[in-house]
């Protein structure tokens, strides 16, 4: 069979379903029964403040009680379609049920069409605004699996606990690609790579939605954030990426594409600017390039208060009038306010003005009311908890740890790993005792740093050594804070009955603004702290637990053994330890590159290692570790890579082969990773770019031939005319270990194609 070359356009099929077109008549009759004020309200979506007893949208709170007058202003003359979580405190499954059927129940019942709302909330590594609901691993270290399959059951089982909390819209995927380290929200992606993302993404969609978003067991979800929001130019959350259409073409927009095809119906919008232009009033981005490019049917919708920020903060609007004005204009189909009802009143205002045409307004509330039927909402608007027995499972915590048991990543190791049990093992370091550094941002709270909310049954890396390695030889000391000394002296006197330091260094749970950091070093206090530990001549593992790669150059040479282990999740205590004392081999490889130097961060596919230049080859790609690193208890080795003929045409494919042999004496999971790269192009090619990989499992001794298909769409490039081409040309395929061996293999393409 023939491979395609070209994907086909990611819009529906011109032959409808039945169901589909049941969908279409209802949404046209109740949009012909709608008044404008109706119909701007459906485009509103309020945070759930707005309809509680207390008086501060801000203010602390332990539970949530609805106003009923605040309610009804809300739907019957508002006419509110949609509200927003608040992380106040995570309430339970059944409070969920309760305070969203009261909602639903008026909607329903006491609104004159009878249009049920949808509610909305961030699980962005699980249910993790529910009490006791299963914690993942953060998006980054599920992309360090390079396991698509967990990243998928991750997916299903948040939809699950969503399902169980009556929540069915979860605003997730993060498929943002980042090449800026200083970003504070690096955490919350799948790396800086555009086929791992699109491949995770894709993988988090199938979980999450499977065939049907009326599953009652699944979820919409929401792809975050159109567009270049995880590249802005100085590292700052909400600020401007520069960056020319080829590049969102080619790097950036794949992964929302990938995932649009895979049936996810809504998009949020990002809060930062491209080229100076506000993302939320760029027309050719939202409604060009998203709806009519891509065929995107579904919803366009606001980040958090981007009406006001576009007025307020990036200064492109006079008033929040006005802003209103240029989203809608540019394609918003629905706007997160969050405080009050004021956009559907300017909505109101502007049309009556004629500054939106009417046809937007009913083209955003057809998209809207579609997807509440897709939904099954007007069927079935709530979702019972007592129907999700598996809710906070024991289960779903062994898919959880095996997520992140399958993340961490070995990035060196003198051959103290694994510890040897019931060695003297001193647990020192921020993040060794602590569940907050493990589940890192949006746990339990925004922020992730309130420890009134733990899941304390958990362990923290310290008491999961005890499990493991016994009490009497496990001790633990702080040493430090984030960036301040604590008992660094009582430490280094503790040190001395140790036969090995496990230091976990850390980075302090945040997100979105205050994540943004000016050093991209880790505090002071904490290099210092190894420095002074390894003065005591101890063997030492570093364990490093953060939402990006800090850097660490001055401590490298320091430890024995080193480990990033990302931001783990509740299991991840356990996982650690299990790793540290060879019950489970490692796996994991950088979803990232992991910068030496703070000032050349640099993504791997733009590098030039291996190119002559007339400065004696100098290399511009020089990491601590490079993207697709990672080391196990074994050894790997790859024998060969084959093809199956040595010239690629149009309307074929070619078949690589690859021999991979486990050569060590432990079991172990080894990710093949193959790479392409354009020997010439018209324009400056990448170095090398992932197109293919797969993980696999290896007895000792035993040999695996892994096999790829890829076709001419898998060399293509977008160029200058900002159109998808392949050239004719020579072509080296490339698979190893990342770090030094490596096997390759040339073909030819003799074809040049244009996507038009």
């Amino acid at each position: 069979m023939a491979c395609q070359l070209f994907v086909s356009s990611c819009s529906d099929s011109n032959v409808q379903s039945p169901k589909n077109r049941n969908i279409e008549q209802r949404v046209e009759m109740l949009l012909r029964k709608m008044t404008l004020a109706e119909k701007a309200g459906q485009m509103t979506q309020v945070g759930i403040p707005t309809i509680l007893e207390q008086e501060g949208y801000w203010d602390a709170a332990d539970t949530l009680i609805i106003d009923t007058n605040k309610l009804r202003k809300a739907l019957n003359e508002d006419h509110i379609g949609s509200f927003v979580g608040k992380g106040f405190y995570p309430p339970s499954r059944q409070e969920y049920y309760h305070f969203i059927k009261q909602i639903q129940d008026f909607a329903v019942n006491e609104t004159r069409l009878a249009i049920p709302i949808v509610y909305a909330t961030d699980a962005v590594h699980g249910a993790h605004y529910t009490a006791k609901s299963t914690i993942f691993p953060h998006q980054i270290a599920m992309a360090a699996t390079w396991n698509p399959t967990l990243t998928e059951k991750m997916a299903e089982i948040t939809a699950y606990e969503l399902r169980a909390s009556n929540t069915p819209w979860n605003y997730a995927p993060v498929v943002d690609i980042s090449w800026q380290a200083q970003w504070g929200r690096i955490y919350e992606t799948f790396g800086e790579d555009t086929y791992l993302t699109s491949t995770m993404g894709k993988a988090f969609s199938k979980g999450a939605q499977s065939d049907s978003m009326a599953n009652l067991e699944k979820t919409a979800l929401c792809l975050k954030h159109l567009i270049g929001y995880g590249s802005p130019l100085y590292g700052k959350d909400r600020k401007n990426t520069l960056m020319p259409e080829r590049f969102i073409r080619q790097y950036y927009l794949p992964p929302f594409q990938e995932a649009i095809k895979s049936g996810v119906k809504s998009v949020m919008i990002s809060s930062g600017l491209v080229n100076s232009i506000p993302c939320h009033v760029n027309k050719f981005l939202i409604t060009e390039l998203l709806k009519e490019e891509l065929g995107f049917t579904g919803i366009a919708i606001s980040d958090w208060g981007d009406m006001q920020f576009l007025s307020d903060f990036h200064k492109t609007a006079p008033n929040h009038k006005a802003a209103v004005e240029q989203m809608v204009n540019a394609g918003i189909d629905m706007c997160m306010v969050p405080y009050d009802a004021s956009f559907a009143h300017h909505v109101i205002d502007l049309v009556n003005e004629g500054a939106i045409p009417l046809t937007r307004i009913d083209d955003a509330v057809r998209r809207i009311l579609t997807f509440k039927f897709e939904l099954g909402l007007f069927e079935q608007p709530n979702t019972h908890f007592d129907d999700y027995p598996d809710f906070g499972s024991k289960k779903f915590a062994k898919e959880s740890y095996r997520a992140a048991a399958e993340g961490i990543t070995l990035l060196k190791n003198n051959n103290i790993l694994p510890l040897e049990k019931g060695k003297k093992i001193l647990v020192t370091g921020v993040a060794a005792h602590s569940l907050n550094y493990l589940n890192g941002p949006w746990t339990r709270s925004w922020s992730g740093q309130d420890t009134s909310y733990n899941d304390n049954e958990k362990n923290t890396i310290f008491e999961a050594l005890i499990e493991k390695n016994g009490a009497a030889n496990t001790s633990y000391y702080a040493g430090t804070s984030y960036d301040a000394d604590l008992n660094t002296k009582e430490t280094l006197k503790a040190a001395k009955n140790a036969d090995c330091i496990v230091i976990c260094l850390g980075e302090e749970p945040a997100t979105e603004r205050p994540s943004d950091i000016k050093e991209l070093y880790l505090p002071k206090a904490q290099r210092q702290f190894v420095k002074e530990l390894h003065k005591t001549g101890k063997p030492i593992v570093l364990v490093m637990v953060q939402g990006r790669t800090r850097i660490i150059s001055d401590l490298t040479q320091l430890a024995d053994g080193i480990i990033m282990a990302y931001y783990p999740s509740h299991e991840g205590g356990d996982a650690l330890a299990d790793i540290l004392l060879g019950d489970v081999n490692p796996s994991g490889k950088l979803p990232l590159t992991y910068q030496k130097y703070a000032a050349a961060p640099m993504p791997y596919i733009h590098t030039v290692t291996d190119r002559a230049d007339n400065f004696g080859g100098y290399s511009d790609y020089d990491p601590q570790w490079p993207f697709g690193f990672g080391l196990s208890y074994t050894e790997f080795t790859y024998d060969k890579i084959a093809l199956n003929k040595k010239e690629l045409t149009k309307n074929d494919c070619l078949i690589v082969t690859v021999q991979l042999t486990n050569s060590g004496k432990r079991s172990g999971k080894e990710v093949v990773q193959l790479y392409l790269r354009d020997e010439y192009a018209s324009i400056d090619p990448d170095f090398e770019r992932l197109i293919r990989f797969k993980k696999v499992s290896l007895l000792p001794g035993e040999t695996k031939e892994i096999e790829f298909k890829i076709s001419q769409k898998d060399l293509a490039f977008v160029s200058a005319e900002n159109k998808w081409m392949t050239e004719s040309g020579e072509f080296t395929l490339a698979t190893g270990n990342r770090m030094d061996q490596k096997k390759s293999v040339k073909f030819t393409l003799k074809s040049n194609t244009v996507n038009k």
